[in-house]
């Protein structure tokens, strides 16, 4: 597991939106292993291993995250804002942020005082950046209208293997999918592996839904966090209890494949990987969802990955879980082929 690329990822700033140049990162990074790069319209990157099998395993992870946008330039030089996907306000209170714009990066910090600390219905409207600048005009010189902003954090190794930074969800689950296609590789997989790092999930989930229809997938796996229920004031009866460290989550929904999720438990008790799992009656809230309806129907299953703190900037994993379902995924697009038949009735 290359934790060094995992870190550039996580470090650059990637609101819904603007994922370019993260995704040219991914392209460098995997110009070298993948048999063919391709892309699309809405921004995506899918690396492509064994291009000419018939059978296409597409693993998805989004590579935007939640942000803000620039709506406004005030008169006192201090900029409005709206949100990029699920945006918890209140976090960034008193915060420093990173204005990302077309000549490189502008600090600023979100202003705090007592009115707006006791607000119970703060939203993005309602948060003003300071960078400094004394005038409108001052301001534009440096941001523009639609620039976007994200929290200016570092990558923090905690205790036992753990991560918190922010953008996890779901940098994370990019990182993995493009993580499975070198380790296949490496495993002599004869299966077309598809590797996609999608767009737009957080705010419209375009990428996986281009994604899917240019690949047309044998069968599909969507790759995100999910929310885990071990720490204090989260309570997961309603969902299904999951922890840090105790591996792979599956989802049992109406969405997902039965038939995906059997392989992915043989695959992992043949690796010795706990499992863990997740329940959505309906629509699970990820690239699943969209992939799913894609093309004539895509057997579909979504593997998530242990996560605290979701939407905010410390966002929290276990490394372990993360190399679990590398080998996990991996194991799965060896074993699938043109024998395996994932029609339910069947």
């Amino acid at each position: 597991m290359n934790k060094e690329f995992l870190y550039e990822m996580l470090k650059t700033c990637s609101v819904s939106g603007h994922e370019e140049e993260l995704q040219k990162k991914v392209i460098h990074h995997m110009n070298e292993t993948a048999d063919d790069i391709l892309s699309d319209y809405t921004g995506n990157v899918i690396s492509v291993l064994n291009p000419l099998s018939e059978t296409k395993v597409l693993l998805c992870g989004h590579i935007d995250e939640i942000g803000m946008i620039i709506t406004s330039v005030q008169s006192d030089g201090s900029l409005k804002v709206t949100n990029a996907g699920g945006v918890r306000a209140v976090l960034y209170l008193g915060t420093q942020v990173q204005i990302k714009t077309k000549t490189g990066f502008v600090n600023g910090v979100v202003i705090t005082n007592s009115s707006l600390i006791k607000r119970n219905d703060l939203s993005c409207t309602d948060l003003t950046i300071d960078i400094g600048a004394s005038s409108k005009e001052e301001a534009l010189k440096m941001v523009s209208v639609g620039d976007p902003v994200c929290a200016k954090t570092d990558v923090l190794e905690l205790m036992n293997n753990r991560v918190a930074a922010r953008a996890m969800d779901d940098r994370i689950g990019a990182f993995i999918v493009i993580e499975t296609l070198i380790k296949a590789k490496k495993k002599g997989c004869q299966t077309g592996v598809y590797a996609a790092t999608t767009t737009g999930e957080e705010t419209s989930m375009r990428g996986a839904y281009w994604a899917a229809s240019k690949v047309k997938p044998t069968c599909a796996i969507a790759v995100d966090v999910t929310f885990t229920s071990d720490y204090d004031g989260v309570n997961g009866t309603s969902t299904g209890e999951v922890e840090l460290g105790k591996g792979p989550v599956l989802c049992l929904s109406s969405i997902v494949s039965k038939k995906m999720n059997a392989l992915l438990e043989a695959c992992a008790k043949d690796l010795n990987i706990p499992l863990q799992y997740e329940i959505a009656p309906g629509r699970t809230g990820t690239d699943a969802d969209k992939i799913h309806f894609t093309n004539e129907g895509v057997p579909t299953a979504l593997v998530s990955i242990p996560l605290r703190y979701m939407h905010s900037s410390v966002e929290t994993l276990d490394l372990k879980d993360v190399e679990q379902i590398i080998d996990l995924l991996a194991e799965f697009v060896c074993r699938m082929n043109a024998e395996i038949d994932l029609h339910p009735l069947h």
